[in-house]
């Protein structure tokens, strides 16, 4: 489907979505546990609903209520087929090490955007582990002969993905034998690893782990069902952030301003562009603003790259991104979709292998290509009430991580058009 969108007045107030990281979590931590578990406001989008069905093949029981989920686990069985992951790489990756506990082979399969992503080094550092397992070269389909967690120590490199020690954390408790994990410098992604903990913690499992995140310690334990509250979404907020700084004023509810999640990052880079913000208890409202330009280091928070790219648009000055390289390995090579979506749009963009340099401007309207990639389409979304007469292709694929994203857009005022 396409979106268009003219330029727009913004007002008004919007709640933030749950976030789909602590829902991922939250669903293979009471999936690991012995009972039933129930998640308060948990995210219902594709990648939720992928990992919903994939744990269901495994004998995982998900009961849904209005706002929570009744999850029975810590008895599993051989799936009957493949475990179809759609475009999940939270879902592949953290189940790639779960299924090693799950009985029999399991074949995990990944939709078409998925299947370009590496998986590799998780393969690798499981197989030091004593788990029997296989991908296809670097990607999906991935094969587990379950039942052989043996535990010990293994390795691998802290700055392709951190969903790779994520995966090893969630699953390193059910091993025969305490595991080591020890990662190569540097660290990328540290507040999702911290998630993770945070997560395991509030089900019952201790990790040790060294100051800087390299080292982990994982004696053998059991997850405890608990009833476990979601927090809203910082990555899916940041983008009624951007919106209010550059096209009205918008309060967004449902935020932690002491979350862990790396995206809080989100306020201080406004702040620092010279944004209007205004934080309370639960809520943060930003105002239209003159932008200056910024320099930053994303690579704790590199899912907002989009966002800050199309701020950077229309701020005073040149801005600079670092710390970017992972961005290539997304649903999109986001590095290059921002760069060709932003010159479309009359931006100077200059894209270096670590690097992108933007220069604010007065953005025109232009054909946006998604390249399928929900955090394009949501981020362009913001320039086209800016510049007017954008369209956005591919503006479906928001369902991967917020629903009702244009539906909210429009209620805010957005000027928004689409073929649904």
């Amino acid at each position: 489907m396409k979106v268009s969108i003219s330029k727009s007045s913004i007002k008004g107030k919007v709640k933030a979505p749950s976030s789909k990281s602590y829902t991922l979590r939250a669903l293979m931590c009471a999936a690991l546990a012995d009972g039933e578990s129930e998640l308060v406001h948990p995210l219902s989008a594709d990648d939720t609903e992928a990992a919903q069905n994939v744990l269901t093949k495994i004998g995982v029981g998900i009961g849904r209520q209005a706002d929570s989920w009744l999850v029975n686990g810590g008895h599993f069985h051989q799936p009957d087929g493949d475990l179809y992951c759609a475009d999940s790489a939270g879902t592949l990756r953290f189940m790639t090490a779960i299924c090693s506990v799950v009985p029999g082979k399991s074949r995990l399969t990944a939709g078409p955007s998925l299947s370009k992503r590496p998986v590799k080094p998780l393969i690798e550092a499981l197989k030091q582990l004593g788990v029997q397992c296989s991908a296809t070269g670097n990607i999906a389909p991935v094969i587990i002969e379950g039942g052989k967690f043996k535990g010990g120590i293994t390795s691998l490199p802290g700055n392709v993905s951190s969903q790779f020690v994520s995966a090893l954390l969630l699953a390193a408790p059910l091993a025969e034998d305490s595991v080591r994990i020890n990662l190569t410098p540097p660290l990328e992604s540290r507040p999702y690893i911290l998630m993770t903990l945070d997560c395991m913690q509030k089900f019952g499992v201790q990790v040790e782990s060294s100051p800087d995140l390299l080292k982990y310690i994982v004696g053998r334990q059991t997850y405890t069902p608990v009833k476990y509250i979601i927090e809203g979404d910082w990555s899916s907020a940041s983008y009624f952030l951007a919106l209010g700084a550059v096209a009205g004023e918008v309060e967004v509810e449902n935020l932690d301003p002491h979350s862990r999640q790396g995206d809080k990052a989100m306020l201080d880079l406004l702040k620092s562009m010279g944004a209007d913000v205004t934080i309370d208890r639960d809520s943060i409202t930003v105002k239209k603003s003159a932008l200056k330009a910024v320099k930053a280091d994303l690579s704790d928070c590199i899912d907002l790259l989009p966002t800050m790219a199309v701020l950077a648009a229309v701020a005073d000055g040149v801005s600079e991104f670092t710390g970017i390289a992972r961005a290539r390995l997304k649903e999109s090579n986001r590095v290059t979709a921002v760069r060709e979506g932003l010159e479309n749009m009359g931006i100077n963009v200059a894209e270096g292998e670590e690097k992108l340099t933007v220069t604010g401007s007065r953005p025109q309207g232009s054909l946006i290509d998604s390249k399928g990639d929900h955090r394009i389409a949501m981020a362009f979304s913001i320039l086209g009430t800016v510049a007017g007469d954008t369209l956005i292709d591919d503006a479906e694929c928001v369902s991967k991580t917020f629903p009702a994203y244009w539906e909210e857009l429009r209620r805010l005022g957005g000027a928004v058009n689409g073929d649904e």
